[in-house]
């Protein structure tokens, strides 16, 4: 089983997700994607969780970037070609779905027997996804957790701003990385028909491959390792230069 949510590591609930799961199933072993998502940020959740998932193992994964808890949104077990994902139905899972190649049956996870006998409204991801997750890994079909759901009624977040035109590329910030580095929702094919001299948002940049493809301090756009458009600063952090946040738009275009 992973864990990906926004709790951090101040308080006691990540704690509490493990110890659930090793009070249900022992044997289970545990990883932490991260617990640094920032305080409800789903896109952050999504993307950071699609563009690990490929490198776990088999497992379920559990997500939790859960603004909504308590309210009317649902809580879903998703079963994708190469794992099984489980979280509130907010646009968090599909992406990842998607990395595992696919949306094979969707649940709404309606019954109460699979939940901790008392459940908290705002602690969702103690009561609910995790005892449903770890049920999930001892074996138990995903069809008998819930309601089955048409994948096509899954939330899914508002596709990235990408525009690409004769010598630019516009496209939405997805991720800043906690080196300050910028990825941006454009394919790295998006750099095809750019120059080696460029500007991002109106700053000076190279065209490179790695961070040391620039000089100290300078700017380089590069294709990142997960196959996007990126910008990083050679020993600095391109997002306090270029004052830029996820969902901002950047232009990249040829000087």
């Amino acid at each position: 089983m992973t864990l990906t949510t926004d709790y951090g590591l101040t308080d006691g609930f990540v704690a509490a997700l493990h110890g659930v799961a090793a009070r249900r199933c022992p044997w289970l072993r545990v990883i932490d994607v991260t617990h640094q998502i920032p305080a409800g940020d789903v896109a952050r959740g999504s993307a950071v969780l699609a563009q690990t998932v490929a490198y776990l193992p088999a497992a379920v994964h559990v997500a939790v970037v859960d603004p909504g808890v308590g309210t009317a949104r649902r809580a879903i077990a998703v079963q994708a070609r190469d794992g099984i994902l489980v979280g509130p139905d907010n646009g968090l899972l599909p992406a990842a779905a998607d990395a595992l190649g696919g949306v094979r049956l969707a649940v709404w996870l309606d019954d109460p027997g699979w939940f901790l006998p008392e459940v908290s409204r705002t602690f969702h991801g103690r009561d609910v996804f995790v005892p449903v997750a770890t049920r999930l890994a001892g074996g138990a079909p995903i069809e008998s957790a819930g309601t089955r759901l048409d994948p096509a009624a899954l939330v899914r977040l508002p596709d990235p701003v990408v525009s690409v035109g004769d010598g630019y590329l516009e496209a939405e910030v997805l991720t800043v990385d906690g080196f300050g580095n910028v990825q941006l929702a454009a394919a790295g094919a998006a750099l095809d028909g750019l120059g080696e001299r460029l500007t991002a948002g109106g700053q000076h940049a190279a065209r490179g491959g790695t961070f040391g493809d620039a000089p100290p301090g300078e700017l380089v756009v590069f294709v990142d390792s997960a196959g996007l458009v990126a910008l990083a600063i050679n020993g600095g952090r391109a997002a306090d230069v270029l004052t830029v946040s996820p969902g901002d738009v950047l232009r990249v275009a040829t000087r």
